[in-house]
């Protein structure tokens, strides 16, 4: 019997199996599952599969059964292989998405000039310590080393350049090119023609 994943799931249901499988800012195994569901909608076969992914025929299988068992929820990490997840793979994807966003204490030129924040008592910039506490304020339970676990394995970079190497005065002028990563070695000292002792 052809292993194929169930389509009589809710339209919301599908919809976010579309968005995970294109998704660039969920986690990527949750997107390769994601993608697999999808290619069996499509009508692509476990072998098919398994090879334009770059995976075995067992983990589609696995995954493909997960799914059809429990849904979309199926799709998160299994429990009971090494150490348990505190986080789900959904507040994984908003964790991940906090850093897209702006800091809500960055200022910002307003239509009219005035440089303005969505919130001056917040972070003006993106710090681990700042991810950790706005992603508590919204209900995910966090710590800071978890955060960078997270922005490293997903290749996730936090932070920006430094605020004096940017302006946007535009008569602010830059240090102009720097210095060439070849300068040419420095000429050798000329010999002597003087006779030495040697010689005599």
């Amino acid at each position: 019997m052809v292993l194929r994943a169930r389509q009589d799931g809710t339209t919301g249901e599908r919809d976010m199996v579309l968005r995970l499988a294109r998704s660039r800012k969920a986690p990527k195994d949750l997107a390769m599952r994601a993608r697999m569901v999808e290619l069996s909608w499509a009508g692509e076969t476990v072998p098919t599969i398994a090879y334009e992914l770059c995976c075995g025929e067992k983990t589609v299988r696995r995954w493909l059964h997960r799914f059809n068992q429990s849904g979309l929820e199926g799709l998160e990490d299994l429990g009971g292989q090494g150490r348990k997840r505190r986080i789900t793979e959904r507040e994984r994807s908003e964790v991940i998405g906090l850093v897209k966003s702006p800091p809500p204490g960055r200022l910002t030129v307003q239509p009219g000039g005035d440089l303005e924040a969505a919130d001056e008592s917040g972070p003006p910039e993106w710090t681990l310590d700042t991810l950790a506490a706005v992603a508590r304020q919204e209900g995910i339970r966090v710590s800071r080393s978890q955060v960078r676990r997270i922005l490293l394995a997903e290749g996730v970079r936090w932070r920006r350049t430094r605020s004096w190497t940017r302006s946007k005065d535009p008569d602010f002028e830059g240090k102009g090119r720097g210095s060439s990563a070849c300068t040419p070695a420095r000429p050798p000292a000329r010999r002597s023609s003087a006779p030495t002792s040697s010689g005599r």
